[in-house]
Order: structure tokens, then sequence, then C-alpha cells
């Protein structure tokens, strides 16, 4: 008998006999009748819950985990898994995980750099809300909106537009397989970030769940509460179940672009001049260089070094050829290395398919299979040196780095021209740059993952002149526990831990963060080792509750 069939029995038979969910009952038992009792229909939420003693429980929870690092046996797994299909199931589980003292996380892709999503490293007792379920798009073309709920992948999202209208898109990123929820949490790096900004920039409204239970929207949860969670990082303020979306007017047509250089070719000078003229371009530009190692062609055994210049420009091919031979001419780009197509076609393109693809290629959730990884980020501020790059090289050449890379992506533009505190993300003028470092490894490998960590850490380590200093800045979107995580039962100093890694992904607007959320969740109910923290009892007295809606 499959969960389908005998768990409403289960529901059933905790509801009839409440007298025998005791103190002494397991966390899983007192869950279970606690979410029957709030539930109007026990067989429906029956089918939309998944325990450990099911079948099918492992499947649901590695479905969409993307870090293999955190779906190892040793992974600490949740007590239950719910895949809510409307607000109220929400609603229950958030009131019966505060009632019993669970921990709650909740995920919408399960690209989590550090797994926080769905596993912890606290070894308490918690329950994860996966949002798969919750995943509609509503696209408006006449007001060049879109409603999305957070269980959406952004290929989801882009399929939807592209379906209704050629000229409308949306500024998010170009991982197709990613959870909309957890991106605009973060902010949301994108192709369209220098003309647009980030994804988080075009929220208009929202519907979110507080620690209450309640159904908010913009106007319900005041202006704070939507400034904090456009950026803020997920799990720190209620479950936002849905986003509304300005979208934005693009070309039918524009041009993707790709050139390849290797050391042999001068890819070291090529990738310094580019570092000078990348964030200069037009706003209609947008570059980043990747550099991973290859083996050559004319010997399989001798490697090197190679820097692919990505480009997508809002326009014909006939009009960026001769704008990057007047502005980059270096690079030698050819009409040959381009290819005009529609928006969402590019996104397909960057992430390396095919030409001719089917645009349905979106819709794949498990197009990109899960991996273990390491990834840390940088802002850049400053050129950096060609010498730079002549030291870094030899450590792609290690063992470890055979399938290790380094992307750089350019800013200015729009990004120039919003201010740090217009959202919780404050990466903005001043940063010529955006840097993430990733290191993956095989299944096979996995005996020994620390080599693979420690590389990591020399290449950050070796790049700290180079980048941003006093914080050192990091983008929450690529989570990093090593820059610093909260302690589970130490909230009076809650504060003081989580500054360390809160003011390199924030800067100065953690504080207004924690502002927030002393307000919102002073009981510090959604917590994770990187989530937001309130003020402690001694010092939130400070906080006037009627600011939430001053500034």
């Amino acid at each position: 008998m499959d969960q389908k069939e005998w768990f409403p029995f289960l529901l059933a038979f905790l509801i009839s006999l409440p007298w025998k969910i005791t103190t002494s009952a397991l966390p899983s038992e007192k869950f279970l009748h606690c979410l029957s009792l709030r539930s109007q229909n026990s067989s429906s939420i029956a089918e939309l819950v998944f325990t450990q003693q099911n079948s099918t429980y492992s499947f649901v929870l590695k479905s969409t985990a993307k870090n293999s690092r955190f779906t190892t046996p040793s992974t600490p797994t949740p007590l239950a898994i719910i895949t809510p299909m409307q607000v109220s199931h929400v609603q229950a589980t958030v009131s019966c995980c505060r009632k019993l003292g669970l921990q709650l996380r909740f995920r919408s892709g399960g690209h989590d750099f550090e797994g926080l999503s769905y596993t912890t490293a606290y070894k308490v007792p918690f329950v994860v809300i996966d949002l798969v379920n919750l995943r509609s798009v509503q696209v408006n073309v006449e007001k060049a909106t879109a409603w999305v709920e957070s269980g959406a992948t952004i290929g989801e999202l882009y399929y939807e537009i592209a379906r209704r209208s050629r000229t409308l898109a949306f500024p998010a990123g170009v991982g197709h397989t990613v959870g909309l929820g957890g991106h605009l949490s973060g902010g949301g790096e994108g192709l369209l970030l220098r003309k647009f900004g980030l994804a988080a920039d075009n929220v208009i409204d929202a519907r979110l769940v507080d620690v209450d239970g309640r159904n908010l929207d913009r106007k319900s949860m005041g202006e704070e509460l939507f400034w904090a969670i456009r950026g803020g990082g997920g799990g720190s303020f209620g479950i936002v179940l849905a986003w509304e979306l300005k979208l934005v007017s693009v070309p039918a047509n524009l041009t993707s672009c790709s050139v390849t250089k290797t050391l042999e070719q001068n890819a070291t000078k090529l990738v310094h001049q580019w570092l000078s003229i990348g964030h200069k371009l037009p706003k209609e530009v947008h570059m980043n260089v990747r550099i991973s190692r290859i083996r050559t062609s004319e010997d399989e055994k001798k490697m090197t070094i190679q820097a692919s210049f990505g480009s997508v420009f809002l326009g014909k091919i006939d009009e960026f050829v001769p704008l990057m031979e007047n502005k980059f001419p270096e690079l030698d780009l050819t009409k040959e290395d381009c290819l005009e197509s529609s928006w969402a076609e590019s996104i397909l393109y960057s992430n390396g398919f095919p030409v001719g693809i089917p645009l349905e290629t979106l819709l794949d959730r498990n197009r990109i299979p899960a991996t273990f990884f390491k990834a840390k980020s940088d802002s850049v501020k400053q050129s950096i040196p060609a010498t730079a790059f002549e030291g870094l090289w030899p450590k792609f050449f290690e063992e470890e780095a055979k399938t290790a890379s380094m992307t750089l992506t350019a800013y200015g533009g729009k990004m120039d021209e919003i201010p740090e505190t217009e959202t919780p993300n404050p990466h903005r003028a001043g940063n010529l740059y955006n840097i993430i470092y990733v290191v993956t490894w095989e299944q096979k490998e996995n005996k020994n993952p620390k080599k693979f960590m420690s590389w990591m850490r020399r290449v950050h380590s070796f790049m700290t002149p180079f980048v941003s200093k006093s914080p050192r800045e990091a983008y929450v979107n690529y989570r990093d526990l090593e820059i610093g995580a909260n302690e589970i039962d130490n909230d009076e100093d809650s504060y003081e831990q989580a500054k360390i890694w809160g003011v390199k992904y924030f800067k100065n607007n953690f504080d207004r963060l924690v502002h927030v959320k002393t307000i919102v969740d002073p009981g510090n109910f959604f917590r994770h080792e990187q989530s937001i923290p309130p003020l402690s009892r001694l010092l939130k007295k400070r906080v006037n509750r009627s600011s939430l809606d001053k500034n």
C-alpha cells in the first residue's frame, strides 16, 4: 500500500484518538496529528505529505536538490516534506511547526548553494515545504506584468512570456531550472542587468505568509518588509508564495556571441583588457568571461587555459560587430561568432544548448543534473592586473581544478544608477564586476571532498588583494557558509555573529534587515545558518513598531 492509500487512514486514526498523541509520541507523529487538525480535508492534504516511512520520500527530497554534497547518507533529513497546493496548506504547516518547536525550511528550486532550503547543520528536527506545486505563471501582455508563483522555474516564466510575446522579457538569470522564489529573494542577476537592473528591482508586488500565518500582499505587509524580501535572502521573513513582476521591452531579435581564446592566443592579455572595457559598454551589451582548463586539440595530454567571452546585445549583428570593433578590436569578433534570435532563444544558447533546440527545453526541470560542488563569489572595484591572472593560472592546472571555472560578469550601466539602498542587494555603483568561482567533482571523488574545498579556499585567498575590501563583498544567491554562520542556541549574540557574514552580503543594508526582522519575526521562527537575526531582547526595546513604514 503506497502513501496515497494509507496516509488518509493514518490521519483519520490520529484525529479519532487524540489522547494517544502524548509527550512521548515521535515528533513526526505529533506533526502529522497537528496538520490533520488544521486541514479541512485530511485525505486531500495526505497526498501532499511525504514522511521518512514513505517509499518515495527520498526521491521527493532529492528531486530538485542540485548540490549533491547535501544528499549524502550523512546529511540531516526532514521529518516530513510538504508539497502544498494552496495557501492554507502553508499556513497549517507554519502553525504546526511553531506549536511543536520544529524548524521550517522551504525551497522553490533546490539550487541553494549550501542546501539551506532543504537541510540543516543544526541537527534539530525540521520540516521542508517544497513549493513545486505552486508554480503557475500568468502573463498580462497589455500591462507588461506577470504574476508567478515561487515554485515556478526561471525557464517556466521565460517560456510563458515567449509564448505570449516576442518583445517582452524579464531580467532574471540564465539558469532555466532555478526556482524563482529563491532567485528573487536574493536579488537575481541576469543577462539584462546592465539595462534593467536585477530581477528583484523589477518586482512590484508579492504575497507572503508570515510567522502568524497571515497571507499578506505589498500593501498589508508594508514597504519595509516588501523591501526586505527583494534581495534580503530567502528563509528570514516569511514564505513568499507569489510575485508580481514588471516585464521589460526587448527587440524581437537580439544578438548572442561567443569567442574563445586560449593562453596561446593571448587570453591573459585579452581578459585584462576586457576588465577595463566591459563595464563601460552601452547598457544594451551584457558581457562575461568564463575561465576554465581544457585539453588542447593538438595534444590530448596537454592542458591550457581557455577564456570564453560571451555577450548578448539588444540589437542586430550589424550593429554589434562594428561596436565591438571600435570598443574592443583586440577580441577580433566577427559576424560568424554571433547569432540573431529571440530573447528566449538567447537564454538557451547562453546555456550551451545547440541552435534550433525547441523552446520547450525551458520547461525541463531535470535538464541539468545534480553535482558535487563548492562556490564562492567576489565583487571587483578596480581592474585586476595581468600579473594576477598569470599567478592564478597554475592553480587551474592543479588536479582538483579539472572542471573548475571562474566567471566574471560586467556590471555598470543601469546598476550604476540604482542606489545601493534601493533593495537589500548593495552591489551597485562602484562595482565593476562580479566573480563566481566554482569547483565540481564526481561521486567517486567524494571520498575526499576536502581537497576540492581546499582548492577553492586557496583560489579565494589568492584573489584577496584584487577584490573588494572592508568588507570583502559576496553575493547572497551564491551562499557560502565559510564566510560565517549563525549558532543555533545563541540568540543573545546572534546579531554579532550574523554581522560577520551579513555585511559581506548586504553592507550597510544589514542593519536595516535586522530592524525589519525584529518587527516581523521577533521570535526568530524563520531561521537558518545565514538567516537575518532579530535584535536581542535587550536591544529590540529600542525598535519602534510604528517605524516599519517610515523608511
